[in-house]
């Protein structure tokens, strides 16, 4: 408890500590006490190489005309993975899966139940027990159609400072903006005044005032409960916007990591079976400031690097930025490593690749991404407003259909996922990436914002004939993520603590060295992202080729080459 305090006290000062320190202290110990007694030591979920995350949304999938009766949403996706995920994946990210008002999910209504248009809180331990349950802790923002926040427009005491307010005229200027709307929208309260509330990502979600020590103790109420409902990582969705603090801009306020200290030190004091994964879609050093100083903030951190650029070589063939890079990311400390991704429910974050490629060749890429039907999402900046996001599905972006025929689009595209995956950390492939969906054009229209165009949600009983479809786009690249995925697990030299080396290279190659292990076991993953052949002088293995746009992994040791795959 003694980290605790401290972090308390520096968040809120010691009489603002002093105050919220004894709820606080009975929260924990009535979570001890329903646990019962520890048995040994902690049980945190440690991320090994047999280790990969899913990514879906709860109504992922659509019911067929013909509905299977009582069959809830999760009860659907939970029979699809069961019949299609062959043992590739370990954790599932369950987007939210709250009552909600709008961003798919994003905008909670109620934190403690489970949309009954989804399910219920049984269909969710029924996924937990085939995967470490993933869930967000959407703590920056909430509904404004939530009991909370009529409550706090009705003035009631308990909700009257629980989301920040300023004047009409308040100068947010400093504020970094991820959108481009005003950042204050304006309430009517009960009794006819206005309010000015502080709405970060949209006029429906109104953004709590953490500098009000109650509201961080609800939320750290959440927090274990969402650990007693089988929560074994907690995403900690944009928490780089947590602290305002006027004159600031108000993006990784250190009291905005204090936070994630807080939670990290409750996990660790408590001996929680659960990880802490941070959002923070900004440039590179800014995210990797989440591990705390020796690792002591998030277990995990997004790459969120590892997607642009990566979409960089494989639209312009140029692999150079992302070897560059790669070749600089640093040690981490023990237990902790990055999540590895490329598409997710969101679009492609442009901002953590500035600095790493040079601007008008990521230009040429952006346009040439849109030609392929991405859309690009803006956010405002004193210069005005600038690309943030590319929303695309990531087949259309790095395979598109002029690629020529299926063969040749998914290696392409399973090329990309091979680098992803070769890089240290828990590799996380997104629903839409794993069963090969291409963009969904009409759902910008109908749903009104561009990130819809790579989250439709298909009719279940559509998507298994397509899957099983011979020869079909998405029945190779399905296979083509078995494959990886077992070859992966079965290597110990992919676990996130080897070594990883980037050997040199030229044009659109990729490769990296993982191992030695402790049983010198070593593999050689290289990836072609241009469409020409390419070489590689590699250790040991003398001279590799590769087709365009192919892989090649190569598992060896001291008795020499163990197993090959090539895509």
């Amino acid at each position: 408890m003694i980290r605790i305090k401290e972090l308390l006290e520096f968040i809120y000062g010691k009489a603002g500590a002093e105050k919220i320190l004894p709820p606080l202290a009975e929260l924990l110990e009535q979570f001890k006490r329903e646990r019962g007694p520890a048995e040994g030591a902690p049980r945190i979920p440690a991320v090994t190489h047999r280790d990969a995350l899913l990514i879906c949304y709860g109504d992922m999938l659509s019911a067929p005309a013909e509905t299977g009766k009582g069959e809830t949403a999760l009860g659907r996706l939970e029979r699809f993975l069961a019949e299609l995920d062959r043992g590739s994946f370990t954790f599932l990210h369950l987007l939210p899966f709250h009552p909600y008002s709008s961003d798919d999910g994003f905008s909670v209504i109620d934190y403690r139940k489970v949309d009954p248009r989804l399910g219920d809180w049984d269909d969710i331990e029924k996924l937990g027990r085939r995967f470490k349950m993933t869930f967000d802790f959407v703590i920056n923002h909430g509904s404004v159609q939530s009991g909370w926040f009529r409550r706090f427009l009705a003035g009631e005491a308990k909700y009257r400072n629980w989301y920040l307010t300023r004047s009409e005229h308040y100068d947010w200027s400093k504020v970094v903006r991820p959108r481009t709307h005003p950042l204050l929208t304006p309430f009517e309260k009960s009794d006819g005044s206005k309010t000015w509330v502080w709405t970060t990502f949209s006029a429906d979600q109104a953004d709590y005032d953490f500098s009000c020590p109650e509201m961080l103790l609800e939320f750290i109420g959440i927090f274990l409960d969402y650990i007693r409902r089988g929560g074994r990582m907690l995403r900690l969705d944009a928490i780089a916007y947590l602290w305002k603090e006027d004159g600031s801009p108000c993006l990784h306020h250190p009291k905005t990591h204090a936070v994630v200290k807080l939670l990290r030190a409750i996990v660790d004091c408590l001996g929680l079976p659960a990880l802490i994964l941070t959002e923070t879609n900004v440039p590179h050093t800014e995210n990797i400031s989440y591990f705390g100083d020796g690792g002591n903030e998030a277990h995990l951190v997004y790459n969120f690097a590892l997607p642009p650029l990566v979409l960089h070589a494989a639209v312009s063939g140029d692999a150079g930025p992302l070897r560059k890079w790669a070749a600089a990311l640093p040690a981490l400390p023990g237990g902790n490593c990055f999540l590895n991704f490329l598409a997710s429910h969101d679009g492609v974050g442009l901002t953590p690749a500035r600095g790493l490629v040079e601007d008008a060749a990521f230009a040429q890429t952006i346009e040439e991404a849109q030609k392929r039907g991405a859309l690009v999402s803006l956010k405002s900046t004193a210069a005005g407003p600038v690309p943030y996001e590319l929303n695309c599905s990531w087949a259309d972006a790095v395979a598109p259909e002029s690629l020529g025929p299926p063969e040749t689009q998914a290696r392409a595209f399973l090329a990309t996922y091979a680098a992803a995956l070769a890089m240290p950390g828990l590799p996380a492939v997104y629903f839409h990436s794993w069963v090969g969906s291409r963009g969904w054009k009409e759902g910008p229209a109908l749903l009104g914002y561009n990130r819809a165009i790579n989250r439709e949600k298909p009719a279940v009983d559509r998507l298994e004939r397509e899957l099983t479809a011979g020869g079909s786009f998405r029945s190779l690249v399905l296979r083509g993520f078995e494959k990886l995925l077992a070859f992966r697990s079965a290597e110990s030299a992919f676990d996130p603590a080897s070594p990883c080396r980037v050997l040199e290279s030229e044009g659109g190659i990729f490769a990296l060295l993982r191992g030695p292990d402790s049983a010198g076991e070593n593999v050689l993953c290289a990836v072609n992202f241009s469409p020409g052949e390419g070489k590689i002088d590699s250790p040991v293995l003398g001279e590799i080729v590769l087709p365009g746009r192919s892989v090649r992994w190569i598992a060896f040791g001291y008795k020499g080459i163990r197993r090959e795959l090539s895509l």
